[in-house]
């Protein structure tokens, strides 16, 4: 066995989900995020395109892209659709975390990868990020919303027209008890077949 799997699949199973408003005002040091960030880079990825462009708000940067998340909501949402409880959240969850790194994915400029791919490999970078945070005991959130994820987005990062953003990922320290979890039995979701 070249690694522990009893220590893997322990990291696997305790990985949560910790929102921003749940997370404490400690400073998560940058040590810390670029070795969250340096794992993410080592997700597959079909031709080796490694599509991830991150962009990492900390400190006052936190204003800069909640001021950004509340223009940006209420300029693209028709105000019979408004909710005030969404703004909010756009305003709040920057300043909530200690640090919050936005998603970019850059396209295959040769155009022999399809998106998907790049999405799906974009999905593993995440899930690489979500269980360094796990293993140093901080919660971390991926914030998918129509704002995190839109042209403005996009835009604001500076990303090219082809890229986009795949959301935000905001890490704090906890400042809850960490939650417990739960998956359905292993036969609910498999289907085993051998002829």
């Amino acid at each position: 066995m070249r690694h522990s799997v009893s220590d893997l699949t322990a990291v696997i199973r305790d990985r949560r989900t910790i929102y921003p408003k749940d997370m404490s005002d400690r400073t998560v040091q940058r040590d810390m995020v670029e070795r969250i960030l340096s794992n993410a880079t080592w997700a597959p990825n079909h031709g080796m395109t490694q599509p991830w462009r991150f962009v990492v708000f900390a400190g006052d940067a936190r204003k800069r892209l909640s001021d950004f998340m509340g223009a940006e909501y209420t300029r693209t949402t028709a105000p019979e659709k408004f909710l005030p409880r969404k703004h909010e959240n756009a305003v709040q969850r920057p300043l909530q975390a200690s640090v919050v790194v936005a998603l970019g994915m850059a396209r295959d400029p040769r155009g022999k990868v399809s998106e998907l791919e790049e999405q799906l490999a974009m999905a593993c970078a995440v899930q690489n990020m979500h269980l360094t945070c796990t293993a140093y005991g901080l919660g971390g959130f991926w914030g998918t919303g129509a704002v995190a994820t839109g042209d403005g987005m996009r835009g604001f990062l500076g990303l090219a027209g082809g890229d986009r953003c795949m959301g935000l990922f905001f890490i704090g320290y906890p400042a809850v008890e960490w939650p417990k979890g739960y998956r359905k039995p292993l036969p609910d979701v498999m289907v085993w077949q051998e002829a």
